[in-house]
């Protein structure tokens, strides 16, 4: 009976922390195909409607930075169930936001919610496992936050066109609530006598000591670019694809997950590299040149099927980039892995906050367009210096 209860648990806490861990792309990803109903319901423009997912997204980055020295220090379950607490109760408060810019500070909150999943998934494997059952037990997470990308849209564009985006939001806070009930049996992982006695001080001095290191700054720029490149596609393509070449909601949300997997297609394609820096430079050279394709067929009014040939590249040579720029990271900060974890863990999302009011500003197909090209070339800059 006791080996089937640890058998049991196993299975439990591999669920839960894979869900944890795609906290991210449900916050940011499910409801990409209601920000055009979203515009006509708050009578406002696409730019302030891409501020919500930009606030997400900013709280998902200072959330994870934040939220890890704590649970260094305090433990990982309370710190779970406080993060879903918050993410709870900021998703039933969007429901009635009364105006847009109420819906994006809540938006923000939401996001600190969400990134405590994103950021203790990874602590609680690394308290419970290591060495080849943590390598295992990380890529079943990450394959189950692989899935994630694609299904969050796919379920928002069938709820969008039935349903509306208070239907996406429901079941947001659903998903919130199943959490929080399980993770109240969830039993601790970070035992009272390894948790840190001076966790934020130290965790803040090896991010100044990480960010020191210029190899590693120029490899996290250009993955923050790269960030910038992924969001930039993430704000613009649902009023490209649904306002200017007219397909419905859940057409969107299709073509949204098929190019989500090519991020995995390229993510698993870098493995086959000679080192990471072949994979992250030939990724930033294949961006710069998707970049420039993509823009030209947008200024010039293009067909479909060009502008999705040209996105399904960008998005192929992204996930090249997203894997092997992480391990020269990770690698160069081997001895401030978790510091060095959480800035990279945050930088995406960081950057992703800023391009995305800048690709609703004036006429969508141009500015997603130059975005596409300015972070094309910065994360190819920032590529060449860390290769030095």
């Amino acid at each position: 009976m006791q080996k089937k209860s640890i058998i049991g648990y196993g299975s439990f806490i591999l669920v839960l922390l894979g869900v944890l861990s795609a906290f991210g792309p449900f916050v940011t990803d499910m409801y990409l195909p209601a920000l055009p109903q979203l515009q006509t319901f708050y009578a406002t423009d696409a730019s302030t409607v891409q501020l919500s997912l930009s606030a997400s997204m900013l709280g998902l980055a200072l959330g994870q930075i934040f939220i890890g020295p704590v649970s260094d220090k305090y433990g990982r379950k309370p710190l779970v169930i406080i993060s879903l607490l918050i993410f709870i109760l900021s998703t039933l408060a969007c429901l009635w936001a009364p105006s847009i810019h109420v819906f994006v500070a809540l938006r923000f909150i939401q996001g600190i919610g969400g990134a405590g999943g994103i950021v203790l998934s990874r602590s609680v494997a690394t308290d419970r496992y290591w060495g080849e059952k943590l390598a295992k037990m990380m890529a079943i997470i990450g394959a189950i936050n692989g899935i994630a990308p694609v299904v969050a849209p796919v379920a928002g564009g069938m709820m969008t066109d039935s349903i509306g985006w208070r239907g996406i939001f429901t079941a947001l806070l659903a998903i919130g609530v199943l959490l929080l009930i399980a993770s109240c049996f969830m039993k601790e992982s970070l035992a009272a006598e390894k948790r840190s006695d001076e966790g934020l001080i130290r965790t803040f001095a090896s991010f100044r000591k990480i960010l020191s290191n210029p190899r590693f700054v120029n490899i996290w720029l250009q993955y923050g670019f790269c960030g910038g490149t992924f969001f930039a596609y993430i704000s613009s393509s649902p009023f490209v694809i649904q306002q200017y070449y007219g397909y419905s909601a859940f057409a969107y949300s299709i073509i949204f997950g098929f190019n989500a997997i090519l991020i995995g297609l390229g993510s698993a394609v870098s493995v086959k590299f000679r080192t990471p820096m072949h994979s992250t430079l030939s990724g930033a050279i294949g961006i710069l040149i998707s970049a420039l394709c993509e823009c030209f067929v947008m200024l010039a009014d293009g067909p479909f099927w060009a502008y999705e040939i040209f996105a399904a590249s960008l998005l192929t040579c992204i996930g090249l980039c997203f894997t092997s720029s992480t391990v020269i990271a990770l690698n160069e900060e081997h001895d401030n892995a978790g510091a060095a974890s959480a800035l990279v863990g945050a930088v995406m999302f960081a950057f992703g906050c800023i391009v995305t009011p800048l690709v609703g500003l004036g006429t969508i197909t141009h500015s997603s367009g130059f975005a596409f090209v300015g972070c094309g070339i910065m994360s190819l800059i920032f590529c060449l210096r860390a290769k030095k």
